[in-house]
């Protein structure tokens, strides 16, 4: 056990019930490769601008850095030593002095179609109302199925499982690894196939953020880091933030690893659905950020100059 690290580390973390889980399981990784015993961590919640807004999509208020950014002031005060988050929340540019020290190993990727009277994403009927805060999933659809409606649903898992539930959407769209860690599996209608639904970069894996500087710190998350997720979000990392990085372009990515093999395909899409370009390619995992770099810079060099303008690519 490292012996120069203040006790009890001091877990940051959002309050919804899913950070929570995220947190804990962090903790129980650190307890279990360092011989921790329940007095030598801390769960410290911390509400952010993104937890307090509700009734907006996050691109009007700001991006997906709302879910973090004083989550980050605290780690970056000495507040806490580490903080919990969905890698998918997390802006591809860090404040300085800020790292991403772990990953814990990658649930399932897929998202999950909840529904109210119908089995398949298929057999949803025509101007059926599909609940999502996505701009990713929005788009999917829309290229899908142009006679479905999407519109906003914000809220933690229960609350919008409850408002299909009630009648106020015909569906939503959840990541399966969400409803997964919360016991809530059998609410799942349909998992919907990466080919027509292709994930968000980084969904579902959890991430460690720390103080650059602070090596004991560092040295007990190198313990519990997963390294085949943290190469494959590292590429799909790579690939949003030549792209984007915000909440503000539909974009997905998967890169996946056989062995020391490891291949990534991203698309970009349109709003509205109506276009769709995708980028592929691999090679050595060690090279996971250049690959997504690399497919990246491909893919923006072909994307049309109205949909650069469209989407805010600069």
């Amino acid at each position: 056990m490292t012996k120069s690290i203040s006790y009890p580390i001091r877990i940051g973390t959002r309050g919804s019930e899913l950070a929570i889980w995220q947190a804990n399981a962090v903790r129980d990784a650190l307890t279990a490769a360092h011989g921790l015993s329940e007095n030598d961590t801390e769960i410290v919640v911390i509400r952010t601008t993104g937890d307090r807004i509700t009734d907006r999509a996050l691109l009007e208020a700001g991006g997906k850095g709302l879910f973090t950014k004083e989550i980050e002031e605290a780690l970056l005060a000495g507040s806490i030593h580490l903080a919990v988050h969905s890698a998918k929340d997390m802006p591809t540019q860090l404040p300085d002095g800020l790292v991403l020290a772990a990953y814990l190993p990658r649930a399932d990727i897929r998202d999950a179609l909840i529904a109210r009277s119908v089995d398949r994403f298929s057999d949803l009927p025509e101007g059926a109302r599909i609940g999502t805060a996505s701009l990713r999933r929005a788009a999917l659809i829309r290229r899908l199925r142009p006679d479905l409606q999407t519109a906003l649903i914000r809220g933690n898992v229960h609350t919008r499982l409850s408002k299909v539930a009630d009648g106020q959407f015909d569906a939503t769209l959840l990541a399966t690894a969400g409803l997964t860690r919360l016991g809530l599996e059998h609410e799942i209608t349909e998992q919907l196939d990466t080919e027509r639904f292709p994930p968000a970069c980084g969904q579902g894996a959890v991430t460690v953020e720390c103080r650059a500087g602070d090596s004991p710190t560092c040295g007990l998350l190198a313990a519990i880091d997963h390294a085949p997720t943290r190469l494959a979000v590292t590429c799909e990392r790579a690939f949003l933030h030549v792209l984007d990085g915000s909440c503000r372009t539909p974009i997905a990515g998967l890169a996946q690893l056989d062995e020391e093999t490891l291949s990534f395909t991203g698309q970009v899409l349109s709003p509205d659905g109506s276009e769709c370009h995708t980028g592929s390619g691999g090679g050595s995992a060690a090279d996971a950020e250049a690959i997504g770099l690399d497919i990246g810079r491909s893919l923006r060099g072909r994307l049309p100059s109205l949909l650069l303008q469209q989407l805010g690519i600069t």
